[in-house]
């Protein structure tokens, strides 16, 4: 009994987690300076991986996170924010890339919302890799436009966060077993990539007790990840992975926040 209690206990406490995760990522307000701008264009690369990972799970029939509930919220949370951007950026440029974002999310939204299917999967993730391309693109250009001097740090740290949610989703695309050839490749280069981004961060003269502290919590999320990358084992841990990696995308989130606030 003493063993069903903590189980249960455990589950709820997971599961509160993920609720106060989805509530901080997801919260909206307008858009009020450009900085704020850079956040919430960089947030739109986080879902768009955010989406696949939740495909993949719910593909697999693994609940854990509600993966169902949670592509609901990111697709609505996408359009949200898009046309939050779309009213308050002006630069032409800016405009011109969130245009783009706006062709290929349309029929990408209508996919997603289809069962999830293990042979659609692979046509997904190449649209998926499609729109990131497209965001990543859309938040350099507000960066760029923005002239501000915390905009590029906003947009190095924002980055990270899409880099959680990455690595997770193409673990699950490993768990899924999806006829990939380029999975691998793609995971390594996205811990590289993560890897690189810490080490900017760590010396940035922006930093202050409270953001270093926030990297020192991501860098312990990331240890999972490092140990995933450097074993040949086919045991799977899905749920310790999301978990993993939501809790990473919590604390750069937060940090991202407070490089913002600059």
């Amino acid at each position: 009994m003493k063993q069903t209690d903590t189980s249960v206990r455990y589950l709820h406490k997971n599961i509160l987690m993920t609720f106060l995760l989805t509530l901080s990522i997801s919260a909206s307000a307008k858009i009020t300076s450009m900085s704020d701008a850079v956040n919430k264009a960089g947030k739109q690369r986080m879902i768009t991986q955010r989406l696949l990972k939740d495909y993949a799970l719910i593909g697999m029939n693994n609940t854990y996170g509600n993966p169902k509930e949670d592509l609901k919220e990111m697709v609505a949370l996408f359009d949200t924010t898009l046309e939050e951007l779309t009213l308050y950026v002006k630069d032409a440029d800016a405009q011109k890339s969130l245009e783009q974002v706006k062709r290929l999310w349309g029929p990408l939204k209508e996919r997603l919302q289809a069962t999830p299917s293990r042979e659609e999967v692979v046509t997904l993730q190449k649209e998926i890799e499609t729109l990131l391309q497209a965001t990543d693109e859309s938040t350099r250009r507000i960066a760029k436009a923005s002239h501000s001097q915390s905009a590029d740090i906003v947009n190095i740290s924002g980055r990270q966060r899409m880099l959680s949610q990455r690595m997770a989703s193409l673990y699950m695309l490993k768990v899924w077993e999806v006829n990939d050839t380029e999975t691998d490749t793609k995971l390594a280069q996205a811990m590289k990539e993560y890897e690189s981004a810490q080490t900017k961060l760590l010396q940035s003269d922006l930093n202050t007790p409270e953001t270093k502290a926030l990297l020192q919590d991501a860098a312990k999320s990331y240890r999972f990840f490092q140990v995933m990358g450097n074993s040949n084992s086919k045991k799977y841990i899905p749920s310790l992975i999301n978990r993993s990696a939501n809790k990473i995308l919590k604390a750069m989130h937060e940090a991202t926040l407070l490089y913002a606030s600059k």
